[in-house]
């Protein structure tokens, strides 16, 4: 379904942070900032919570770690129990290289999946690009109207206040 939005383009990174902390204050929805390169404070501005991507990388890592060490306690104490110098059979020292590598690689594969799922990266989906010439020198402010009690002319205002070279309407998928 089509939706409205604004976009307005600035010419420097210290505009464009205020004109977002100027939006917040009013309470228009922000859909994303454009940015050639990432701009300090950026994330507090728009209102964007921590991630929550490093749970999932300990719960995922935990469980790598169980998984190996219940796969070499098994096979070490119960499939194929070996007397080697009259050692006990459940020696964790030997557990530690592929317990720790079976960590690492559940963690990551985890928290890249996680990654992918959370930013709606999987196969077949397609890309809208908002503005077109974003990726070269511009900072552009994205605002997304959801409802008729967005008032347009506020938030044009606003823009035009804090010194954007542009402003455009239009319709998107988002």
């Amino acid at each position: 379904m089509p939706r409205a939005i604004l976009t307005a383009t600035f010419s420097d990174a210290d505009r464009l942070l205020q004109a977002v902390r100027a939006v917040r204050q009013e309470n228009f929805p922000i859909y994303d900032v454009y940015t050639p390169y990432p701009v300090h404070n950026m994330d507090n501005a728009m209102g964007i919570r921590r991630t929550r991507l490093p749970r999932v990388t300990l719960a995922f890592g935990a469980l790598g770690l169980f998984f190996a060490l219940l796969l070499q306690f098994g096979a070490a104490v119960f499939d194929w129990p070996l007397n080697v110098g009259g050692k006990p059979d459940n020696s964790t020292l030997a557990f530690i290289p592929i317990s720790f590598e079976l960590t690492i690689l559940a963690g990551s594969l985890a928290t890249v999946a996680a990654l992918f799922l959370r930013a709606r990266l999987y196969p077949g989906m397609r890309r809208n690009v908002i503005v077109g010439n974003t990726w070269n020198e511009n900072f552009v402010l994205v605002l997304r109207r959801r409802d008729a009690s967005f008032d347009i002319c506020r938030a044009r205002s606003l823009r035009e206040q804090h010194g954007a070279t542009s402003i455009e309407e239009g319709t998107a998928e988002l």
